[in-house]
């Protein structure tokens, strides 16, 4: 992971780092996983089925959303147990679909961010 630069304008630091907050939830596979870690600690398998994510996708994602600090693991006998590491997580998940329900329209209509993973409005033929 890219290291944020401290010697900065303290604002434009806060905002680099809410980006990178942003980006590593931005990701379709990634929510999944939180919303289904909502309900306590699940171990990897438990989380596929919940999703239907591939296994070594949701391995992956884990990877990512730990090594943010969004995910913690510990150890059950032979498995491992994730669980998101902070409420706070969750409550800015609640209070993102509180806001997409005022918004909910605007942004299925956004052209500028696909869920397809491409930035941008879809090119034209």
């Amino acid at each position: 992971m890219e290291e944020i630069a401290t010697d900065r304008n303290p604002v434009e630091a806060a905002i680099e780092q809410r980006a990178k907050l942003f980006r590593g939830l931005a990701d379709p596979s990634r929510l999944a996983i939180l919303d289904a870690l909502r309900t306590g600690p699940l171990v990897v398998h438990e989380i596929v089925e919940r999703t239907g994510l591939t296994q070594p996708n949701v391995s992956n994602h884990l990877r990512c959303l730990s090594d943010c600090g969004l995910v913690e693991s510990a150890r059950d006998g032979r498995f491992v147990r994730y669980k998101v590491s902070s409420p706070q997580i969750m409550d800015l998940l609640r209070e993102a679909d509180a806001l997409l329900n005022v918004v909910a329209e605007d942004i299925k209509a956004c052209r500028n961010y696909r869920v397809d993973g491409s930035d941008g409005p879809p090119r034209r033929a």
